[in-house]
């Protein structure tokens, strides 16, 4: 065990640790002794992290490791852990590995066999989530958008059935051609809200029909401003997506095939969505 003040850290350990995504006051006690006590801070940009670890008069060495360099610099932090180092692994803002750099470093811990102890703490995903009025009990992460339109608008149609709540991050510069590509796909009463400069002053969540959405985007420019979280409300199969010839022919087919197989050729024989008809017979047939 290696000691600094009163907070002690494990040898040989790899701590992911959390911090702020906006406001310095939400991270964590145990993140700053954390930082405060290991050897060695891994991060994603070094002096940006520089700033927070002044802020809050800690000391710690400072390592870079970003997107550019993380798998060859990973044999390099796996030994110095299994030599006894202990590294603290820090995005520019909140919880590493997410949408982040850090995946590969901790990927080969665990391969070899070098502990990893995982902090919790601030995350833009979650915020954003609990602060939505959208489902929570089932939802995904989708990540940044693709750069270009018709990257964006594959994306979107191989989730317009999905009937969770999706959870995407988007730049400021790319926010209304990325609505504007949603539109096309999911239509404009899709629900959709924008979660912007979470726990900064200039926070803004707002939740709209997509159509309304992005009228309200247009209004100001200032609402186009600053780190975006996109929560896109699942997909809700309507009475009127089956038809009554489609489930007939479900019925018939499924007393010959599994639910799954006969879905997929209804789907095919009469042009509506296979999700809402297995979904259908899971609910309404023996």
């Amino acid at each position: 065990m290696s000691e600094t003040n009163s907070c002690t850290v494990d040898v040989a350990t790899l701590y992911i640790v959390p911090t702020p995504i906006g406001n310095l006051a939400d991270i964590t006690q145990r993140a700053l002794d954390v930082l405060a006590n290991v050897d060695l801070i891994a991060a994603e940009d070094t002096r940006h992290t520089s700033r927070l670890l002044t802020h809050f008069s800690i000391s710690t060495r400072t390592f870079a490791l970003h997107d550019h360099n993380e798998q060859q610099k990973a044999d390099y932090l796996i030994e110095k852990l299994q030599a006894g180092t202990s590294i603290a692994l820090v995005s520019d803002a909140g919880t590493p590995l997410i949408s982040d750099p850090g995946y590969h470093l901790v990927n080969r811990c665990r391969q070899a066999g070098v502990k990893v102890v995982p902090l919790p703490g601030p995350c833009a995903v979650i915020t954003a989530l609990s602060g939505a009025g959208l489902p929570s009990d089932r939802f995904s992460f989708e990540g940044f958008l693709p750069p270009k339109s018709k990257g964006r608008r594959d994306r979107f149609q191989e989730l317009a059935d999905d009937e969770r709540t999706m959870i995407f991050y988007e730049s400021p510069h790319r926010i209304t051609d990325s609505l504007a590509d949603m539109l096309a796909v999911l239509g404009p009463e899709r629900q959709v809200v924008l979660a912007r400069e979470l726990t900064k002053t200039f926070e803004t969540i707002h939740g709209a029909p997509l159509g309304e959405l992005i009228d309200w985007l247009g209004e100001d420019s200032n609402r186009t401003r600053g780190e975006m979280v996109l929560l896109v409300a699942g997909h809700r199969a309507e009475k009127e997506d089956l038809p009554a010839d489609a489930l007939r022919t479900l019925g018939l087919l499924v007393k010959e095939l599994p639910l799954k197989k006969a879905a997929a050729l209804t789907a095919e024989i009469h042009g509506v969505k296979k999700n809402a008809l297995y979904k259908w017979g899971l609910e309404n047939l023996d």
